[in-house]
């Protein structure tokens, strides 16, 4: 093995940890690891929030990735209205469907519950938040509504702006111009055998694998294991020699990662594009509940 040849990761690390972070005025910004995640203090989510705060909020989401605030006790109206800042509300197809779902009320809101009986839970393996769509949510808002007495649960995120960085030239190069179908039903049918309601498909969507993010101009890599079914460009066998080279490097890079521990009154925002997230379900036979608000851009992640 050339030592040389595995120091991408490193400088790509280097280059992360080294740009220079913006300063703020309303807010403190706490960081959790060096790969990516930050606390947020100074912001009361039960309240409008004032533009000049709102832009140090963007500014931190796109330095950090994935933004933690604790001791917020909001109701789901004060959810939704927080998300609306950064885009259209997305309705996920299974809100109502209870095979995954707590069959939420509010079509704007993805709710679920997991315990003893439950067979799956939501997010329990690798992924972007419904990549499947033709314009895939970019910002997801999630809150635990009840924490599992033995404590556990925590949500482990991986920075996909280092995934790509971090591939060598070659691979780089390959990658640059080739697309993949993102499939909802390979994650909801053969992952957890929900089915459409009668009359609904669910979508499949070919997006970048490399594409450039529309706030900080970097590049990230956008295939994950649970939606991602093929490149388009390539033979089956080539296809996936390929996607699972790139699923094992997302997952082996521990550098890339950071698990997030959740408190009581936690609201978790992260990049949807530029990350993924991995529900870590450590806590059977006890209870987790939760609820996921998302928002759209309007727009696909677009070629790199």
């Amino acid at each position: 093995m050339s030592f040389y040849q595995d120091y991408n990761d490193k400088l790509a690390i280097e280059q992360w940890n080294t740009f220079e972070r913006g300063a703020y005025r309303t807010i403190k910004v706490t960081p959790l690891s060096p790969a990516l995640g930050a606390e947020i203090e100074g912001v009361d989510l039960r309240q409008e929030t004032a533009p000049e705060q709102l832009a140090e909020i963007r500014q931190a989401i796109t330095e950090n990735l994935v933004l933690v605030f604790r001791d917020q006790k909001i109701a789901a109206e004060d959810h939704k209205r927080f998300a609306r800042y950064f885009g259209t509300l997305h309705r996920h197809l299974l809100a109502g469907n209870s095979t995954l779902s707590a069959r939420s009320q509010d079509p704007e809101i993805l709710a679920w519950k997991t315990g003893r009986s439950s067979r799956y839970t939501a997010g329990d393996a690798w992924h972007n938040d419904v990549s499947c769509d033709p314009e895939p949510i970019w910002g997801s808002f999630l809150r635990v509504t009840r924490m599992p007495e033995i404590g556990g649960g925590d949500t482990a995120f991986t920075n996909l702006h280092l995934a790509y960085e971090s591939l060598s030239d070659p691979i780089k190069r390959l990658l640059d111009g080739l697309t993949a179908i993102h499939d909802g039903r390979q994650a909801w049918t053969a992952g957890y055998g929900a089915e459409p309601d009668p009359g609904q498909t669910f979508p499949a969507s070919e997006h970048p694998v490399v594409a450039r993010h529309p706030f900080s101009g970097r590049k990230f890599l956008f295939v994950n294991p649970a939606f991602t079914s093929h490149v388009v460009q390539l033979t089956r066998a080539e296809s996936d020699a390929l996607l699972q080279l790139l699923f094992r490097h997302v997952e082996k890079h521990l550098a890339f990662q950071a698990h997030i521990h959740w408190t009581p009154d936690t609201l978790i925002f992260w990049d949807n594009w530029a990350t993924q997230h991995h529900a870590i379900w450590d806590y059977y036979p006890f209870e987790r509940w939760g609820e996921r608000v998302s928002a759209s851009l309007g727009f696909p992640p677009q070629q790199a």
